[in-house]
């Protein structure tokens, strides 16, 4: 039985300069759904691509000392560099400069000719050139471009043009039929009205430049770049010479673009398919904008943001989590790095690599590193089991509407079930009772296993998650439990199976928190000159009030590791948990402990203490000990008291 096909595209990118986290954006999600459909079973076909023709390349190529091809050859390099850092699985690179797209846009244009679809005119209208596109007086705004808001050019030339208009009603009729052809639905009513104010007819050629497509029936024209860009989606799947692939993958599944291009998508491209005789693809999807605090990023503005800057910072796997988790469904998203901090500590370093950290120690600590065999089961786990039974339907609808950012919160719902888990049975009084083994045999499987289930889930939105937690849950190379319908059973993940316990997935960043958002450029204040104080008032300034004290947040911890500070005998590297997340202690406490002796130890940390480096490590907190001549005792706490609970 063949598989069921499954065809998706994201825009072909004009190669004016380098791409922004924009088009990431855009790219990312491509790839996670192809990701999602090539793991259920699907035959896929996953496209991106460069638009390379037209004036605005033209110019800067001549403005740079290149022909235009040696120009975008460039350009395209990184294109192809950032998608390969970004981990994007596209079957395909189509561009416009390559032999086979060039035969199916004149071939394309000659049918629709012959038709008498296409006509020669004079054409005399206001030209946006990083648009591409023309524009009559009553749609200008204020005299400027209506899309960019930049200066246009009136131009007249001889033009071929496309009757746009003939179409208009048949392709009204068609938006009618089906529902689902332009998503979100805010989209297709904006494209209903805009096709009900009246079509024009498109000019498809210019003669003042010489980068485009010949028109095959009159080498003076070059053929207009929509007119040419909008046909890869079939060039690139062997239209004219490879029926069995093109019949496969057409009609398109889904176009993934920008709000800024769904006319063209919805209202040209469309209009070229009914002229020439090809079905329509299924659905064009036009997200929202990333946008910055002073508005959309544009290359031409220069207010870009470089995703490979920000995947050298922080890791592929954090970057594609926040640009999905980001973007509402349909609707702008907002960009910062304060924010893409934020979710790296919370959700990936708090919520899931602090999951899989307590879990994977405590199976160290408690079941000899063996992950054990489930004894009976209570109501408090047939609520976690419960969750995640019905949680791989949840993910498929939204995935299925393109709502990834809602997938990820629902995914969410399992983290936070499990680390809530952990607090309400306690694992660690568990393992003080060998009456309770069978009980804390449960729960850390049942742990386990929703983290299992997690990371399949969450596999096609961030690539690399699986291959790390699989490392440390031991069950690295197994097939068979990273396939998606494994998620959807429980109780496959195989008892006995050695953790390997290693560092956190998601390291969590250190920032001071009152400086985030400020503007880090602006100098500090000079320093005032401290005056000395009057002997009188030493022993008042020795006095603080209740107020001082609420400022220090003291929490138990709970000491998962300890090793000694190289070159130094007073120093100890701790790992301690704090229950909603993990952190690394120095302490000056080795000539009085020894690292084994504080495993396990239920600690009082100064939490909200600024973080320091101590001989090279980053110490996220102070540890409390009362000391007494040469003497010292770590501050400890009853077993019984959670961690992370407050000192007050």
């Amino acid at each position: 039985m063949s598989k069921k096909s499954y065809y998706i595209t994201t825009p072909i990118y004009y190669p004016s300069d380098n791409l922004h986290i924009g088009h990431a954006y855009t790219t990312v999600a491509a790839d996670t759904m192809a990701r999602y459909k090539r793991m259920r079973g699907y035959d896929v076909m996953f496209l991106t691509g460069s638009d390379e023709h037209g004036q605005k390349i033209e110019r800067k190529a001549k403005s740079e000392g290149m022909t235009p091809i040696q120009y975008v050859d460039g350009i395209v390099a990184n294109f192809k560099h950032l998608w390969d850092k970004l981990l994007i699985t596209n079957d395909d690179f189509i561009r416009t400069s390559e032999e086979r797209h060039i035969k199916v846009v004149q071939h394309i244009f000659k049918a629709i000719y012959q038709r008498g679809d296409i006509y020669k005119s004079e054409y005399e209208g206001w030209y946006c050139t990083p648009c591409e596109t023309f524009w009559m007086d009553r749609q200008l705004e204020e005299g400027k471009c209506p899309d960019c808001g930049r200066e246009v050019e009136l131009l007249k030339e001889e033009s071929y043009f496309f009757r746009m208009s003939k179409y208009a009603d048949q392709l009204l009729a068609y938006i009618d039929q089906h529902p689902g052809f332009i998503q979100p639905v805010s989209r297709r009513n904006e494209m209903v009205s805009f096709i009900n104010q009246g079509l024009e007819d498109l000019c498809v050629s210019r003669t003042t430049f010489d980068w485009g497509i010949p028109v095959p029936i009159d080498s003076n024209h070059v053929i207009y770049v929509w007119f040419d860009a909008l046909t890869n989606y079939i060039s690139a799947i062997g239209y004219l010479d490879k029926p069995n692939k093109f019949n496969n993958y057409w009609p398109a599944d889904i176009h993934l673009v920008g709000k800024d291009i769904v006319r063209f998508h919805t209202i040209i491209w469309p209009i070229i398919l009914l002229a020439a005789g090809i079905p329509l693809p299924k659905q064009v999807f036009g997200h929202g904008w990333l946008l910055l605090s002073g508005g959309k990023m544009s290359k031409s503005k220069g207010n870009v943001v470089d995703p490979l800057v920000l995947i050298e910072k922080y890791g592929v796997d954090a970057v594609r989590y926040f640009l999905l988790r980001e973007m509402p469904y349909g609707n702008d998203g907002s960009y910062s790095e304060d924010a893409l901090i934020h979710r790296i500590n919370m959700d990936l370093a708090n919520d899931l690599g602090n999951l899989l950290s307590r879990t994977t120690a405590m199976v160290d600590k408690f079941c000899g590193g063996l992950v054990p065999k489930p004894g009976t089961q209570l109501p408090e786990d047939q609520e976690l089991i419960e969750l995640a039974a019905v949680l791989p339907a949840r993910v498929e609808a939204l995935i299925e509407k393109m709502e990834l950012a809602n997938s990820l919160a629902v995914i969410w719902e399992l983290v936070n079930k499990a680390n809530k888990y952990i607090e309400n049975t306690a694992p660690w009084s568990l393992a003080k009772d060998e009456a309770k083994a069978d009980r804390l045999a449960s729960v850390m499987y049942n742990l386990v296993e929703a983290i299992r289930i997690v990371t399949v889930l969450c596999s096609p939105f961030m690539p690399n998650l699986l291959d790390k937690i699989w490392q440390q849950l031991g069950v690295q190379g197994t097939e068979e439990l990273q396939a998606w319908e494994s998620s959807k059973q429980w109780g496959l993940f195989p008892s006995g199976t050695k953790v390997d316990r290693g560092e956190p997935i998601f390291p969590r960043i250190q920032v001071n928190e009152e400086e985030m958002g400020k503007d880090k450029d602006k100098p500090a204040p000079p320093l005032k000159e401290k005056k000395p104080q009057k002997k009188e008032n030493q022993e008042e300034k020795k006095m603080i009030d209740i107020s001082d004290f609420a400022n220090v947040e003291l929490r138990v911890a709970e000491v998962l590791a300890a090793e000694k500070v190289e070159k130094t005998d007073k120093l100890l590297k701790l790992r301690v948990s704090l229950g909603d997340e993990e952190r690394t202690l120095v302490a000056g406490v080795a000539k009085h402990y020894q690292p084994e002796q504080l495993i396990g130890r239920k600690i009082v940390v100064v939490a909200n203490l600024k973080p320091a480096k101590l001989r090279g490590i980053t110490s996220q907190g102070m540890v409390l000990a009362a000391s007494q001549d040469d003497e010292l005792s770590l501050l400890t706490v009853s077993e019984d008291v959670p961690v992370g609970s407050k000192v007050k």
